[in-house]
């Protein structure tokens, strides 16, 4: 007769196995002092577009080093937006990480926004927060959470904004069962930005608008956030065109002058439209500075860009492009509500990141869905 350990254990796996996903990857753990490390390099991370890359987490492939603008490869190192997935029935969730730099923290953004990951997990149909490290230390071995409850749940970890990941490891209980999860299979929304889409300057990770997106969205999305470098440049644009979205956000406005708004977008827009006919390309007009009702020559700025940008985009649907939108600046971030949604006058907060979430959600929803 079986040994009732021996039933039970039997008993366990097939629970186990009954629990298994489509998009479950088999992945060995190291076990240390009872503790099961799962190293997320062994898995596919959600958000990366490109597999050859100098730096694991990376955002740009290593061929593009020297050829894109230097701004941008330098910030492409960030791994903004994105996403280790697994499940676990585990009560404890543990991290183990090496950061790319050792500067946790900026001027206008904590150290948990900057180079914090951040943990949710599907709760009743909807993602929630579930908590965040708190950044002491380029490498450090932190608790994320303990004495949950042990039914199998699905997590994804949100990665540094303004910060890289050069080593990640998940560790539970030994005896917990852990499945890496392969990103999601939907074509992704491809949002290329500013400063502002590479999450400046919110207080954690999942609170970056293109976080939210993908939450509300169930989409991936792939955060093209450069601070202070997206300019519409060509180059940029003819490694975008490797991708296949379902729709391209172009938000480049906050970076360029009112010059590079007057010439440089329909170049930019023509190498996406040439390569990719009929995707929809969603353009995005500056955010007004929080205090630009009191400052003309900030006004005019805002006014100059976007007449650029308008041009453009009127030049598409005039060649009769009818996947061709465009978004105005207007309540984007609130201001007809008040004016408490940025750090700066320019970054959002977490109020401001919410905002503007809203606003992108109301676009973005009906043109998915045609």
């Amino acid at each position: 007769m079986l040994k009732r350990s021996t039933i039970l254990a039997f008993l366990t796996l097939c629970m186990a196995c009954a629990t298994l996903k489509a998009e479950d990857l088999d992945v060995a753990p190291v076990v240390r002092e009872g503790t099961a490390w799962y190293d997320a390099a062994n898995w596919d991370v959600e958000g990366q577009c490109w597999k050859d890359v100098e730096r694991h987490f990376a955002r740009c492939p290593a061929r593009a080093k020297g050829v894109i603008p230097e701004g941008v490869w330098a910030n492409s190192q960030h791994s903004a937006g994105l996403i280790t997935r697994f499940r676990t029935d585990s009560t404890s969730i543990s991290v183990k990480y090496k950061l790319y730099s050792p500067n946790l923290a900026i001027t206008l953004m904590p150290a948990t926004g900057v180079s914090g990951l951040d943990l949710y997990v599907l709760h009743n149909g909807k993602w929630c927060w579930v908590a965040c490290t708190k950044p002491d230390a380029q490498e450090a071995t932190q608790i994320l959470v303990s004495g949950m409850t042990n039914e199998m749940k699905e997590y994804m970890l949100y990665y540094p904004l303004y910060n890289g990941i050069d080593q990640l490891e998940i560790g539970v209980p030994e005896e917990a069962h852990f499945f890496a999860m392969a990103p999601r299979k939907e074509k992704p929304v491809f949002y290329y930005g500013t400063s502002i889409t590479n999450g400046g300057c919110v207080s954690r990770p999942g609170n970056a608008f293109t976080a939210m997106l993908g939450r509300r969205l169930d989409l991936p999305v792939i955060n093209f956030g450069f601070a202070g470098s997206a300019r519409m440049e060509p180059e940029l644009a003819k490694l975008i065109i490797e991708m296949d979205p379902a729709i391209f956000v172009l938000d480049a406005l906050p970076n360029m002058s009112p010059q590079e708004t007057a010439t440089r977008p329909i170049p930019f827009i023509q190498i996406l439209r040439d390569a990719h006919p009929e995707t929809p390309i969603l353009l995005v007009e500056d955010r007004s500075f929080s205090n630009s009702y009191l400052l003309p020559d900030v006004a005019a700025t805002h006014k100059a860009r976007r007449e650029g940008l308008k041009k453009a985009y009127e030049h598409f649907i005039a060649l009769g492009d009818k996947n061709i939108y465009y978004l105005s600046a207007e309540n984007l971030l609130g201001e007809q509500l008040d004016y408490d949604s940025t750090m700066d006058a320019s970054h959002p907060n977490d109020l401001g990141m919410y905002r503007m979430t809203d606003s992108l959600e109301k676009v973005l929803r009906p043109i998915l869905k045609k």
